[in-house]
């Protein structure tokens, strides 16, 4: 490969050497200018980054903290996006100190050092001009001698060859020659000393110091050219250092997209909202027709009486089993918030007590530790008095006593409100959510037994709504078919051929 010099390829452009390396300091600071924008973009990135993790994970109570696995995974990646947010903070202040800062003060200097060399070129260009002056002006004396001593050589030989002409006129017009001649050698002899000093300053400028000149502005040019070389790495090294954590945080968020367990979630909802009760019973039946008169032998259906002589509140009893139903699958009512968790179902209850009697046995255990210290602590100062009195101690022992009394207590009434774990009937269901008596204000009315409907024998519990149904389709059909009750023995007999209609049951 060639190699090319300013001072020796460029020796006669100096104007343009000057218009390069002044352009190559502009374009330093105009990439200067592009890494300070650059890093401005990450700065804002960053910090919109962090703004965004803020606003999707708030501060909260220890109650509200994430059980679901989506929940937690989804605040897992908020945190590893909170680290790729520092990271791109990583990178705007290395760019910021490694980059930006070094290319402005190596720019600040690249400027000095350009005009230092620029003024040693022109203060050369301004000598070498002065010699060229000094030895013009020499030539143009020498020049004007010259011609002064060639007139006064005509003027003589005119005189001389003048026979008309005086002697005296014919001596001074020699005196005058002589005169200019020796002026003429004189300024002859200056232009050549000026003229051979001035080719040797004009070889010295454009052979040594040009040269020299140019090269120092050579060799700061491509110093600016191997910097910023350096500045692009550096700008990517500042990107390539982080990529590692970078990798970590999003192998982080992938972490925790496999996290994600929606069998375990199901398990959380069901711990969660599970009440404990059984599904509700069939709805018992309410016999409207009790005061109407009956006459008839075996073929009427006699509908046993309301022991008590008070009729059923069908608006009550069915109406209150309605809204306790209809919360399982819509929006639950929101219940008075009570000390011995009573108005939450069986299942959270017990598990809202269980939580706060571990969290009272965790004090007891504290306080009896306590307890402990401070006898050890009284046993030391009944040994040795020097070290402490005795019944200092007493009033703390007594207090931690009171509050370990106190503990207990109110382990014990949480434990005593303890529900058992199995489930629970239809009529503790019935009583846990406060509808005592509503289901089963007629339970004396209902009837136990079997049901012969079309020779098919159904199995009908007290109070279910088979009951209700078969009952209700036996009072239809009574008003044209003969049928036959049998209270005293609980069973309901229907004759097929005495029944035409159909009885619908569930």
């Amino acid at each position: 490969m060639l190699s090319h010099y300013f001072g020796t390829d460029l020796y006669d452009q100096f104007e343009n050497l000057d218009k390069h390396t002044q352009w190559g300091i502009d374009f330093l600071e105009r990439y200067s200018k592009f890494v300070k924008e650059r890093l401005e973009i990450e700065q804002t990135y960053a910090k919109q980054l962090r703004n965004l993790v803020k606003k999707y994970c708030p501060k909260r109570s220890k109650d509200d903290e994430p059980r679901f696995s989506s929940c937690v995974s989804f605040y897992s990646i908020l945190n590893e996006l909170n680290d790729y947010a520092g990271q791109r903070e990583v990178v705007a202040e290395e760019m910021g100190h490694k980059v930006y800062g070094e290319l402005m003060r190596y720019s600040q200097d690249l400027k000095s050092e350009r005009k230092q060399h620029l003024q040693e070129g022109r203060k050369a260009q301004q000598y070498l001009d002065q010699c060229w002056k000094q030895m013009d002006n020499s030539k143009k004396k020498f020049e004007r001698e010259c011609k002064e001593a060639e007139k006064s050589q005509i003027s003589y030989d005119r005189l001389d060859n003048d026979i008309n002409a005086t002697k005296s006129e014919v001596e001074k017009a020699k005196s005058q020659l002589y005169l200019r001649t020796h002026s003429a050698d004189e300024s002859k002899n200056e232009y050549a000393a000026q003229l051979q000093n001035f080719n040797g300053e004009q070889w010295k400028h454009f052979n040594v110091a040009i040269p020299q000149i140019f090269k120092n502005l050579q060799d700061m040019d491509e110093r600016r050219t191997v910097k910023l070389g350096e500045t692009y790495r550096s700008f990517a090294d500042v990107e390539r250092r982080v990529v590692p954590i970078i990798s970590k945080c999003l192998e982080g968020m992938v972490t925790a997209a496999k996290a994600v367990d929606q069998r375990k979630d199901s398990a959380i909802v069901v711990e969660s909202f599970k009440s404990g009760f059984e599904p509700p019973g069939d709805y018992p039946f309410e016999d409207y027709s009790q005061n109407l008169s009956r006459t008839g032998s075996d073929n009427t259906i006699s509908t046993p009486k309301n022991e008590g002589g008070v009729k059923p509140d069908p608006k009550h009893s069915i109406s209150k089993t309605a809204k306790n139903k209809l919360w399982l699958f819509g929006k639950k009512p929101k219940a008075p918030s009570l000390e011995d968790f009573s108005h939450l179902p069986p299942e959270q209850r017990r598990k809202r007590l269980q939580a706060r009697i571990d969290e009272l046995s965790k004090e007891l255990q504290k306080e009896v530790d306590q307890r402990d210290a401070l006898n050890k602590m009284k046993d030391v100062y009944e040994k040795n008095p020097q070290m402490g009195d005795p019944q200092s101690l007493q009033p703390k022992i007594s207090e931690t006593m009171c509050n370990m009394e106190k503990l207990r207590s109110e382990i014990h009434k949480n434990e005593v409100g303890l529900p058992s774990q199995e489930p629970w009937s239809p009529n503790q269901r019935a009583e846990g959510r406060g509808m005592e008596g509503s289901l089963h204000s007629t339970s004396g009315d209902m009837v136990t037994g079997l049901a012969r409907v079309d020779k098919r024998v159904f199995s009908i519990p007290s109070g279910s709504a088979s009951t209700v149904r078969i009952f209700s389709a036996a009072c239809l059909l009574s008003r044209h078919h003969r049928m036959s009750l049998t209270p005293h023995t609980g069973q309901t007999r229907v004759s097929k051929n005495k029944i035409k209609g159909t009885v619908s049951y569930t």
